[in-house]
């Protein structure tokens, strides 16, 4: 992988339970890093064919492996935008595998 493939700015958040001002406390999501990705969009067979029919876009991101990146679980989501700005929610739909010697970390998202 080149690092010209690495195009869309990846925004990882987590779910965290915050304290209001008010006292209680509320689940949100909280930023955790924003990294670079490369976002491959799946084509053809049965599983993908479906997901399309049930408006859920399912794209395998591509990430530097870093301390930071090993830390993501598939209860985390991101937030993809690309060079144009158009942004984009995804959940993980597993724990990110490496790749590449294990220079990069690769995952299944689902939007």
């Amino acid at each position: 992988m080149r690092a010209g493939d690495l195009d869309s700015r990846a925004t990882f958040s987590r779910r965290e339970r915050v304290e209001t001002d008010m006292g209680g406390t509320l689940d949100q999501w909280v930023t955790q890093f924003v990294v670079w990705a490369a976002v491959k969009h799946l084509r053809g067979g049965e599983a993908v064919m479906q997901a399309r029919l049930a408006s859920r876009n399912p794209v395998i991101l591509t990430i530097r492996n870093s301390t930071q990146a090993r830390r993501i679980t598939s209860e985390w989501q991101v937030e993809l935008r690309d060079r144009t700005g158009i942004r984009k929610v995804y959940e993980l739909r597993e724990d990110p595998r490496p790749i590449e010697r294990g220079a990069y970390l690769e995952m299944l998202v689902e939007g």
